[in-house]
């Protein structure tokens, strides 16, 4: 049996971490580092071939409890950015940049001398991106036009390697530095803080703080409009000047499809009430995925994608097909601009059938632009994928699985209105946000704006088989009325 010393003894033990944690102990637990000043600087160089310069610069502290040997970084996927091989300077000297061998993905830069508890050290990397590389989905910019979208382009360091290891997050505020020709139109992350002229160059100083979240810059000699869209203002950038008199059908387009996404997740940040909407430099290469499995469920078979987001405020587009399609390529993905949508990772880290939910809110932009017939018309066309009798004793195909997954969130719009489901989908997204969600955050947020077994209603649709016979008949019943009438009015 313990003593009654030792027992006080072992409680007072127990308790020294709780007591560091509460009163920010700032003793380091293992190795790490902190990033005391940043600046990454932008360069775009039109000629001999168009190529776009970065010089990144870290203030870096050893604020570990030992002595590092290596600095591990990530580079850009060359899936997507094809560019030299990197340069390092550590404190003025060329080091190597290598390959990790713990993971292929980093780069690891071997100090040439152990970097000491407290040492303050000066890293610069520099690298340089040339437009296209053999592979339509290379990244490709124009010699006088180039964007670099949010999150992928931009070095980043990683924690250091071991229990309770730090490092790599950027400092509260740090600074991203333009240099362009002048007369490029250019809209980028953070504030401004300053601006300049030297010969044929414009040089701009943008502070970044956490809530501009990854850095993107878009840059060129554009031509610029700007269409009132409800309370948004929306400026399109083009590679050449557009008549007003032709904008003003996706300008009426705009106002319904930002009007839908209004309603479904509610109104964006007053600071948010922009948006931009910019031609692609160049249509090779600008999109850096193709349309994803779920998005296939929306369109024909042959449809391309067109559009996809830059940034949050921001989103590319192929206009070969003319300003009247403005509307019809950008409105799914701006979507991904409203709060609680693209703040909020759980729309992109789902299982069945929330993982749906990206893409039943992009059909909501689809609709408001094209018309209410587009809704019944991808439900027909989803529902011809799954079969009409399944084995309950089989699990169900994956692409059944998707397909059903997108018709269950049509199913709850149906079963509750549209403006119940709209109250309990911002009701989760705001309750959850910046975090995950689940099925479960789903079922009470229904719960609790219909007072409803919500629970039981989910089970039957993602625990049986194929989908509920009244859902089907409702739809399939309505396009064979849709085709007598139609055969009627034709004869």
């Amino acid at each position: 049996m313990l003593s009654v010393d030792h027992s006080r003894a072992l409680l007072f033990l127990s308790l020294v971490p709780l007591a560091c944690w509460l009163s920010a102990c700032a003793a380091a637990l293992g190795p790490g580092y902190s990033i005391d000043k940043q600046e990454i600087h932008v360069q775009f160089v039109p000629a001999p071939e168009p190529a776009i310069r970065i010089d990144a610069v870290y203030h870096l502290r050893n604020t570990g409890n030992q002595p590092l040997s290596s600095l591990e970084l990530r580079l850009p996927g060359r899936r997507r950015f094809h560019f030299s091989d990197p340069r390092a300077e550590w404190d003025g000297t060329a080091v190597a940049v290598q390959v990790a061998p713990s993971n292929p993905r980093n780069s690891l830069i071997a100090l040439p001398q152990p970097w000491m508890v407290s040492a303050t050290h000066l890293l610069r990397l520099s690298v340089q991106y040339q437009g296209g590389g053999g592979s339509d989905a290379n990244l490709t910019f124009a010699a006088d036009a180039f964007f670099l979208p949010a999150q992928g382009w931009s070095p980043e360091l990683v924690p250091a390697r071991g229990i309770f290891a730090t490092g790599g997050v950027p400092p509260k505020t740090w600074s991203l530095v333009l240099q362009v020709p002048e007369g490029f139109l250019v809209h980028f992350s953070g504030r401004q803080s300053k601006a300049s002229r030297s010969n044929g160059q414009q040089i701009i100083r943008a502070i970044l703080q956490p809530q501009d979240q990854y850095p993107f810059v878009i840059a060129g000699r554009f031509s610029s409009a700007q269409l009132t869209a409800g309370p948004e203002l929306v400026n399109l950038w083009t590679r050449t000047p557009q008549d007003a008199a032709s904008l003003r059908q996706p300008a009426d387009a705009l106002v319904r499809a930002i009007q839908a996404y209004d309603a479904m997740f509610g109104t964006r940040e007053k600071e948010s009430h922009q948006l931009w909407i910019v031609e692609c430099p160049v249509v090779t290469g600008c999109f850096s995925t193709s349309v994803s499995i779920y998005s296939k469920l929306l369109n024909e078979s042959n449809e391309k994608i067109s559009a996809e987001m830059a940034s949050a405020d921001t989103v590319m587009v192929d206009l070969s097909g003319g300003t009247p399609e403005i509307a019809t390529a950008a409105a799914p993905s701006l979507a991904s601009s409203w709060l609680g949508y693209g703040r909020n990772p759980g729309f992109y880290d789902q299982t069945p059938p929330l993982a749906a939910l990206p893409a039943f809110a992009a059909s909501r932009g689809r609709e408001a632009v094209l018309g209410p017939q587009v809704r019944a018309e991808t439900i027909r066309r989803v529902l011809r994928t799954i079969p009409l009798r399944g084995d309950p004793r089989k699990p169900e195909d994956d692409a059944v699985v998707r397909a059903k997954s997108l018709l269950f969130f049509y199913s709850l719009q149906d079963r509750y209105g549209p403006d119940t489901f709209n109250k309990a989908l911002q009701h989760m997204l705001y309750a959850r946000r910046g975090g995950g969600f689940d099925i479960d955050d789903l079922i009470a947020a229904f719960e609790q704006e219909t007072h409803e077994n919500v629970a039981q209603f989910v089970r039957g649709w993602m625990k049986h088989p194929g989908v509920p016979n009244d859902f089907r008949a409702r739809y399939e019943n309505a396009s064979a009325s849709s085709t007598a009438t139609s055969q009627e009015t034709t004869q």
